[in-house]
Parts: C-alpha cells; sequence; structure tokens
C-alpha cells in the first residue's frame, strides 16, 4: 500500500470512527491479499484512537490457536477497561462457553456450538463499555479467529449501529478465507463499510522505495523494484533491505545490480505462512517442480485447487506466470520444507517426470535432489543425463549424476562402467579427483568386470599420474584376455599408440600390439578418425618433422572440432602439432579459441591444460609476459598434485620465461617443488630438464646445465624424438660449453644441430647460428648474427631475435663499427623490453652506453637516420623491423612482394645497412603502421 493508499483508508476510517463517537456505529471491512498492508493500516488507526476520542480494544486471529474456543473475543475482554465485579462476570461467560463449545464435540453449526445467552451476554460486556467510552474494537486477520468468536463478533457487529462503536476487521480476500459466511455477513450490515487493498502500482512501489532510499536508488532499478516484488509491499521492502546490506558489505557503494538476498526469501516466507497452509502447499510444490505442470498430481490434489491457490499466490505477488518471481524466492520455499518432506516430493516428481517422458535431465535433476533412488529404470536415466551435461558442458552436474547413480547400481559390470564414465568426467574438473577410484577399478580389472576400452582409459589415467607398473599391468591383462576386442577398444588402442609415442614413449612397446585389419574396421566415426588423425600428425612432427601441408591438415580438425566428451585428445595433439611444428603463430587464436570454450564449459582440467599450451606457444614466440600468465594460470587451475606427470609442461614454460625476465627467486621457488621420478620418462621431462638447464646457464651454473642438456639429448635419441623443432638440446648444449671454454665442443654441437635443422626450423636454425657466430672469428660473427636475425624473423621468436640483436651490436663494437652497434644496440633494446627481458635489457643499457655516446650526441641524431626514407619506404621498413615476412608486408600494404623488397633495398643502402635485423629501433617508436 502506497502512503497516498494509506492516508485514504486512515481517513475512511477516521470518518467511521467519528460516526461512532456521535452514537452511529460503523462496521469496516479491511480486505485484500496477504502482504498489502491490511495489518499496519489497523494498527496506525489503533494507535491514533485516543487522538480521535476513543478507547482501542484489539486482538488478532491466529492460525494456531483457532481451535481455541473464544479466543479471539477474551483477548478484546482482556484489553477492555472493564472494572472487577465485570472482569469476572466476562471472563466466567467466556470459560462457560468454551465449556460448551468443547463438550459439542465435532458440530460444525456455530449455534450448536455456543449457547446465544452467552454470545448475548459477552457482546453486552462490549456494548455496556461503549457507553461510558466510544469503543474503536480492532481485530487482525479474523479470517483465523475461532467459529465462537466469529459468532460473537457477527452479532456484535449487527447491534453497533446504535453504539459509540466502530468495528474494524481485516480479512483475507484470495484463498479459501474469501468463502467464509463471516464477511458475507457484515457486508448485508447497512452500517459496514468495505475498505479493499490492492497491491501497489510501480508508482507506488517506487515511492515506497524511495521513501527508504531516496530517489536516486529508486529509479535506478526502476523496473526491477516492481518485477521483483510484483506490487508487494513486503517483498519491496526484503529488496530495500537486501539493498541496504549490499552497500554495507561495500562501504557505502551502490551496488551495480539489484540481487535479492536473504531479506526477500524471508519476505517471500513470511507471505507464505500468513497466508492460508493450502498456498504455503501449493508453493513448496512449485518450488519442487519449478512449473505448474503436474503440480495437482504430485501434491495429489484437484486441478481446481491447484488453479486456486496459483491465482492467490499470483495476487499476492509472489508469482508471475506461475513461476517464482526470482530463484532466491524459489530458494527460500525449499530451504524452508523439511529435508524428509522435500526429498519425497523429489522422489514422486521424477516418477511422474519419467511417467510424462520429460527429458533425463529433468529426471535425474528430481532423483539427485531426492537423494535416493528406489525405480530400476533410475541409474539408466542418470547415465543418459550424465552424458547429455558432459556433451553441454555442465561436468559438476554429470559428475553428481554419476555418483548417485554409482551409489544405487547392484550390478558389478553396470557399476564399473558408471565409475569409468565417472572417473572421466571428474577429471575434466581436476585430475587428482579420480585416483580415488583406482583401487575399484583395479580391483574390477582383476575380477574380469573391466574390460575393453574402459581398461585403456584407465591404463592412460593411471599413466598420467605415473603409475607405470599398474599401467602396464592393466595392458598386459588386456592383452593376455583371450576375448575378441570390440570396435571401441581397437580404437582406443589405435588412437593411443600415436599418444603414447608422443608422451610416453618409454612405454609404447606395453600396448597390446592390433592388427591393420582390425585398425580399419573399427575407425568408422568421424570423431575416431579425427582423433587418429590428429595424434599421427603429431606424431609425424615429433619424428620426421613437419610437412608443408600441416597447417591446412591441423585447422581443418581443429575447425570440425569442439571440447566434448572425448576430443581433449583431438585438440590437445592438433595444437601441439602447429606449436612443434614451428607455426606457434598460427596455433595462438586456436589455443585462445579453446580455451575460452572450456572456461564456458566449467571444464577446469581441460582448461588448465590448453592454457599449459599456450605458454608453449608463447614461449616460442618470445612471449615471456604470456608464457608466465598462461603457464601461472595452468598451474593455479589444477594443483600440483592433479598434474601428475605432465607438470612439467606448465612448470618448464613457466622456468623459462620467468628465467628470461629475471625473475630468479620465483623460479627457486618453482624447481623447489617436487616432481615425480616417472616424469623423467615421459616428453614433459624433456621440457623439464630443458628448463632446468637454461635456469643453471643463467645463474652461472653452466656444469649443471650441461648435464641437464646432454641427458635430455639422451632420452630424446633413445626415444627417437631427437628432433630440433621439439627441444634444440644441442644449441643449448653449446652455449654451455662456450661458458666452460670448450669452443670446439660448441661448434662441433651447433654444427650438427644445423645440419638436422634443413629448411623446416628456421626458430632452431636462427638459434643455432648465433652460436655458430659466437665460435667464429669476430670478422665473420656479423654475418653469421644476421642470418641468424633473419632466420628468427622468419621463425617469430622476439626474444631470440633480441639475443641475436645483442649479439650483433657487441660484434659491430668490436669491430670498431659504432654507428652500426648504436644503431643495432637500439633495435636490440627495444625488442629485449618488448619481451620483457630485464637481464637482458640490463645488459644492452650498460653496453650501450659507450656506442651511443660514440655515435650521437644529440637524441635528434636518431631521427635524422629516418627522415632520409620516403613515406613508402619507412610503411615498409617499420613492418620490418617489427618483424613481419616480405609477404606478410606486402599483404598489409595491398601492394606486390616485389615492391617490399625494392623498398627494403633502398632502405639498406640509405641507411648503410646489409639486412633488416640490422633496421634502426626509431622506426617501432611513435611511427603509424597499418592495421
Amino acid at each position: 500500500m502506497s502512503l497516498i493508499e494509506r492516508q485514504e483508508a486512515l481517513a475512511s476510517l477516521e470518518g467511521l470512527l467519528a460516526n461512532a463517537i456521535m452514537g452511529k456505529g460503523r462496521v469496516a471491512l479491511v480486505s485484500g491479499p496477504v502482504a498489502t498492508g491490511k495489518s499496519e493500516l489497523l494498527h496506525s488507526f489503533a494507535e491514533q484512537a485516543a487522538e480521535l476520542g476513543a478507547l482501542p480494544i484489539t486482538a488478532t486471529g491466529s492460525l494456531a490457536e483457532r481451535d481455541l474456543p473464544l479466543g479471539v473475543l477474551g483477548q478484546l475482554i482482556q484489553d477492555a477497561p472493564l472494572v472487577i465485579e465485570e472482569r469476572e462476570r466476562a471472563m466466567a461467560l467466556l470459560r462457560e462457553g468454551a465449556r460448551i463449545v468443547m463438550s459439542s464435540g465435532s458440530s460444525t453449526d456455530p449455534l450448536k456450538q455456543v449457547d446465544a445467552q452467552i454470545v448475548h451476554a459477552l457482546c453486552t460486556v462490549l456494548l455496556e463499555l461503549s457507553e461510558r467510552y466510544p469503543l474503536m474494537i480492532v481485530v487482525d486477520d479474523v479470517h483465523h479467529a475461532d467459529r465462537a468468536s466469529l459468532l460473537c463478533l457477527a452479532y456484535l457487529s449487527r447491534r453497533v449501529r446504535f453504539a459509540s462503536i466502530v468495528a474494524v476487521f481485516s480479512h483475507s480476500s484470495h484463498g479459501r478465507y474469501a468463502e467464509t459466511s463471516f464477511p458475507t455477513e457484515l457486508l448485508r450490515q447497512p452500517h459496514c463499510r468495505r475498505i479493499q487493498l490492492s497491491p501497489l502500482s510501480q508508482a507506488g512501489v517506487m515511492s515506497l522505495v524511495a521513501e527508504q532510499l531516496g530517489t536516486e536508488a529508486a529509479e535506478r532499478f526502476a523496473g526491477e523494484w516492481y518485477a521483483l516484488s510484483g506490487g508487494n509491499p513486503l517483498l519491496a521492502m526484503g529488496l530495500v533491505e537486501d539493498h541496504q546490506a549490499a552497500m554495507r558489505s561495500a562501504g557505502g557503494e551502490p551496488p551495480a545490480e539489484l540481487v535479492p538476498g536473504d531479506g526477500y526469501g524471508q519476505a517471500v516466507l513470511s507471505c507464505l505462512h500468513r497466508a492460508d497452509p493450502k498456498m504455503l502447499q501449493v508453493a513448496w510444490g512449485l518450488g519442487v517442480l519449478g512449473q505448474a505442470d503436474s503440480l495437482d498430481q504430485l501434491l495429489g490434489v484437484s486441478p481446481e485447487y491447484v488453479t486456486r491457490e496459483l491465482q492467490s499466490l499470483a495476487v499476492a505477488g509472489l508469482l508471475t506466470m506461475n513461476q517464482f518471481r526470482h530463484t532466491s524466492a524459489r530458494a527460500a520455499v525449499l530451504a524452508e520444507l523439511d529435508p524428509d518432506e522435500r526429498s519425497e516430493l523429489h522422489r514422486r516428481a521424477a516418477e511422474l517426470a519419467y511417467d510424462g517422458g520429460s527429458s533425463t535431465k529433468v529426471v535425474a535433476e528430481h532423483l539427485l535432489h531426492a537423494g535416493r533412488v528406489d525405480e530400476p529404470w533410475a541409474v539408466e536415466v542418470l547415465e543418459d543425463a550424465a552424458r547429455h551435461a558432459l556433451r553441454e558442458g555442465r561436468v559438476e552436474a554429470a559428475v553428481e549424476y554419476l555418483r548417485l547413480a554409482c551409489r544405487t547400481s547392484t550390478d558389478a559390470e553396470q557399476r564399473v562402467r558408471i565409475t569409468t564414465a565417472l572417473m572421466r568426467a571428474e577429471w575434466r574438473i581436476n585430475p587428482s579427483t579420480p585416483t580415488g577410484h583406482f583401487p575399484e577399478l583395479t580391483d574390477a580389472l582383476h575380477r574380469g568386470h573391466l574390460r575393453g576400452s574402459d581398461a585403456v582409459v584407465l591404463a592412460k589415467a593411471l599413466l598420467w599420474h605415473g603409475r607405470f607398473d599398474d599401467a602396464q599391468d592393466v595392458l598386459k591383462r588386456l592383452g593376455e584376455s583371450g576375448e575378441k576386442l570390440d570396435a571401441d577398444t581397437v580404437t582406443e588402442l589405435v588412437v593411443t599408440r600415436p599418444l603414447l609415442r608422443c608422451a610416453y614413449p618409454s612405454f609404447l612397446s606395453h600396448l597390446p600390439p592390433v592388427s591393420g585389419e582390425q585398425s580399419r574396421a573399427a575407425i568408422l566415426s568421424v570423431s575416431a578418425y579425427r582423433r587418429l588423425e590428429s595424434a599421427v600428425t603429431l606424431a609425424s612432427v615429433l619424428t620426421r618433422g613437419p610437412r608443408e601441408e600441416i597447417v591446412a591438415v591441423v585447422e581443418r580438425i581443429l575447425r570440425s572440432s569442439r571440447l566434448d566428451e572425448i576430443s581433449m585428445d583431438t585438440v590437445e595433439s592438433a595444437l601441439l602439432a602447429l606449436t612443434y611444428g614451428g607455426r606457434p603463430d598460427k596455433a595462438a587464436p586456436w589455443c585462445d579459441l579453446f580455451i575460452d570454450e572450456a572456461s564456458s564449459r566449467h571444464a577446469p582440467s581441460r582448461q588448465a591444460r590448453l592454457s599449459a599450451i599456450r605458454a608453449e606457444i608463447a614461449l616460442r614466440q618470445g612471449d615471456m609476459l604470456g608464457a608466465e600468465f598462461h603457464g601461472r594460470l595452468a598451474l593455479d587451475t589444477i594443483p600440483l598434485s592433479g598434474w601428475g606427470v605432465a607438470v612439467g609442461g606448465p612448470l618448464s614454460s613457466l622456468v623459462i620465461a620467468s628465467t628470461a625476465m629475471g625473475s630468479y627467486d620465483a623460479v627457486n621457488e618453482l624447481l623447489d617443488q617436487p616432481v615425480p621420478d616417472a616424469m623423467f620418462q615421459t616428453r614433459w621431462g624433456l621440457h623439464y630438464l630443458h628448463a632446468r638447464g637454461r635456469y643453471s646457464l643463467a645463474t652461472d651454473h653452466a656444469q649443471l646445465a650441461l648435464r641437464d642438456f646432454q641427458r635430455c639429448g639422451e632420452l630424446m635419441g633413445r626415444w627417437d624424438l631427437d628432433v630440433p623443432w621439439l627441444i634444440p638440446w644441442r644449441a643449448e648444449a653449446a652455449e654451455a660449453c662456450l661458458r666452460l671454454g670448450r669452443p670446439d665442443q660448441a661448434r662441433r654441437l651447433v654444427e650438427e644441430q644445423i645440419r638436422r635443422c634443413g629448411t623446416s626450423a628456421p626458430r632452431v636454425h636462427g638459434i643455432a647460428m648465433r652460436l655458430l657466430a659466437a665460435t667464429s672469428e669476430p670478422r665473420h660473427r656479423p654475418m653469421l648474427l644476421r642470418q641468424a636475425g633473419d632466420l628468427l624473423q622468419s621463425g617469430g621468436d622476439r626474444y631470440e631475435l633480441a639475443r641475436v640483436l645483442a649479439d650483433l651490436t657487441e660484434a659491430f663494437h668490436a669491430l670498431g663499427e659504432y654507428r652500426r652497434a648504436g644503431m643495432i644496440g637500439g633495435r636490440a633494446r627495444a625488442v629485449a623490453q618488448e619481451c620483457h627481458a630485464d637481464p637482458l635489457s640490463r645488459s644492452l643499457a650498460r653496453d650501450g652506453d659507450a656506442s651511443t655516446a660514440v655515435v650521437s650526441g644529440s637524441p635528434s641524431d636518431a631521427a635524422d637516420v629516418t627522415a632520409i626514407l620516403s613515406d613508402a619506404e619507412r610503411r615498409v621498413a617499420v613492418l620490418a623491423a617489427a618483424g613481419y615476412t616480405n609477404r606478410e608486408i606486402a599483404d598489409k600494404l595491398y601492394v606486390t612482394v616485389s615492391t617490399v623488397e625494392q623498398h627494403l633495398t633502398r632502405t639498406y643502402r640509405k641507411l648503410d645497412i646489409t639486412s633488416r635485423a640490422e633496421l634502426p629501433s626509431t622506426l617501432e617508436i611513435g611511427t603509424s603502421m597499418p592495421a
């Protein structure tokens, strides 16, 4: 009720009271839906009685006291200022009346329950009192009054017409109370007036909120205040409380949105408890079902009954379109329900949903909330719901469904199948969780209940956690079972072979063999073929090198892949094939896309694994800050215990990136983390050895670094993975040898590294060329370093390019070519800073001071260098300095490759340089570049 409506109602009651004071008694029936302000209005009216010259006597009906004979009338007698004799006479009448009611048994006729003489005598007490004082008789919630009291109040109302009495009753106008005879009896009297209260309009809600919070807060969520309250003042005040609580928690700042909370939920419950219990029962059923369909069957009542109570709930503002106005209202109603009763309602709802052909998701949700499953069909429903949930990215829900199915199933083989599915689902959240199922599944294997593809899945899970002996036992039993392998098992074995070849090469010999004929017969589905093609492509890259068509093949696979239940291997292998195959630039956007998908599907395990790949991609692009970010994100998303032997992936990226950025304390902490010994039998162990060696080299422990690099090389050779695009261990070992004063050994390693690179590894070739220059005579170094720079420009590794430019600066300085040294030094510093390579930047800053002094004492000289270029030459040079290839520059500027080459040739001649590696850093500062 708004302030205006309240004032109008009070004015009407005051008018009635004025008539009563003049001996013209009046009756008012204040009616309306629950929580529309009836009680507040009566309370305000009673408070004003003394000012208006009347004596208030009040009573309140209560559902709990509805069977207490003459309880409401007794409240009025108790509140009346009677003299002792009158009070004793009245109390005696009440006791006698109550005795007669109790003795009448189950009679529903009030005239048979209460003696008419007692009714007359009790009402006479109040009528006589009005002769001394004008009376204001106020009874709130009269619909909850006992029958005997209602009889007396109806009798009194008929006789107040010529007494100084105004009688005001509040009465619910909805539900079964609206159909009682009491309001009908009152409204037949000519001196009775009805005051109808209705829910607030939107303007009324705004006015109410503005009174409490001010106009600004009311207008900020204008539509939401009304939409969530439905015009119910109690709900609106609950929202106001939640808004105030949100402001307090935010230090006084207004919240960005209106979010119903505990205040709103309590207001909903308050409305329901004030109403008819039948309305509360329907609200409970609606809370369980979430919709009105089948509500009559759930509660075992008639459709008419449900329709009536839903209408009452809607009029009260609690529902809109037969649904609660907010999920917090539904949650509050369900929380109020007794747990056993709620469980039983959900069990019955599951039966109704199943019989009605509802989706397995709907049925499974009810089974889940019931907490128990008795029906024989329930386990299959839960399994099917879990499969759908995984496809939709609702991993947590799938896990809950499968756990309930697992607890319920009594069939041993079915339970093993469910447990395997549960292990795979839990894996997508945290790979450490499924380890609790290993003993049960291993035992099932020994009993012959775990077979086929489920056994292969268990073996791969054991491998991840470094339990190689257990995994070997699983595969051995699978191979010795003597059973004919079904298509699913063959598919899993065929796909697993190249995956093991890439990740667990030392374990490959333990995988049961599959014939070519079996393979061709098994790989029938598109998804299975895609998994196999992706794994084979990665294996090919790591053994023979990337093919020219790798980008087209992999991108075709990725375009048709989504992170559903079985495709993570497909996506992971495809991304790694691009990354190891020298195309991190192509892998990066795809990886970002799948990370977003994993996040939206609430699959933290997959998000973490993809973040680890993204960190490796960033490393190979020289993006040390990006590698550090994604590596840290991977380890934060899944705890170290969940990574198993794969922890070497994100750890190594984080170590290399942090080392390059000079964060040695952070690296110490990372290397102090315990890692599984079994990790060194996997591809991730190679990365870890490489990273640890890089850190040892950076901290002047060259001998330790050399040992790690050599061990890495030994393992790669033993596993037939000795390819430069995986880890360039020879180049790394050569750098360690140079630090140890072994230039001849370093040169042999570098030359072998270059020989193995061929034309398909420009990044590693460039790294090796930098080290070859370090083993060569000073006069030959610039030429070799320029070649290294061009290779790294093509390979896309900005950090290694910065190292080449730093060495080229030093080489020109040693030859006395200070101008060139200054130009290259500036470019080297710019690239190093771009990579956040602080140690390299500091080294260049120290070495560059002398060169800068020799080249020029004026900062304008650098600008003069590029001022001699034409606009077209400058645009090309800017892109070339930024690392773009000639083809990429031509595409960006919409010119031919030949035009780009001509502009670069003229630029080199004007700047007196011989390659793009020598382009000055000023070309990248303050120069506009095309989008």
